[in-house]
């Protein structure tokens, strides 16, 4: 019997790490690959001469606040689950989109935009917080920092939040 196993870490939904801490194994190595890959290409694209000692200033700050950035996203995920407390007809439906949005997004509108918030969230806070990471490292431009961030921004957001954990 063949067992496909798929690694799937820029895009982890961050409950699964609380729910299975031993996915932490491949995730914290995978995302600093990624990350490290990431910021590489993209000085390579703008042509930079001083790749690695960029990559040597930066790599630990992107690492550590992209997880930060992922936990925010997925927090504005959760904290909508406090409004499914609400009365009926609200709360119900509230109740409907999240079971939705973490089964599988795709299956209705509304669970698919509540998930995609929840990336794009997740998206803009990487990009600010690697914009804020990167004015302490003079080798780079202001117009390098913003295209660097705008990178990591999209490439790195979690994605995986719109994987169906469930299809029915």
């Amino acid at each position: 019997m063949k067992r496909d196993v798929k690694l799937y870490n820029i895009l982890l939904p961050i409950w699964i790490l609380y729910f299975f801490p031993q996915v932490w194994i491949i995730t914290l190595p995978g995302n600093l690959l990624i990350d490290c890959a990431v910021l590489l290409i993209t000085l390579a694209v703008l042509k930079h001469t001083q790749k690695k000692t960029v990559l040597k200033k930066l790599w630990w700050k992107f690492w550590l606040l992209g997880f930060l950035a992922d936990f925010i996203g997925a927090m504005f995920l959760f904290g909508l689950w406090y409004l499914s407390l609400l009365p009926e007809p609200v709360g119900s439906w509230i109740e409907s989109i999240i079971s939705q949005a973490f089964l599988n997004p795709f299956r209705t509108l509304p669970g698919f935009l509540y998930t995609l918030a929840g990336v794009a969230i997740a998206g803009v806070c990487i990009y600010f917080f690697d914009k804020r990471a990167m004015k302490s490292c003079a080798l780079l431009d202001e117009r390098q920092r913003h295209i660097v961030a705008l990178t990591m921004a999209i490439v790195t957001a979690p994605w995986t939040f719109l994987i169906p954990l469930y299809n029915y």
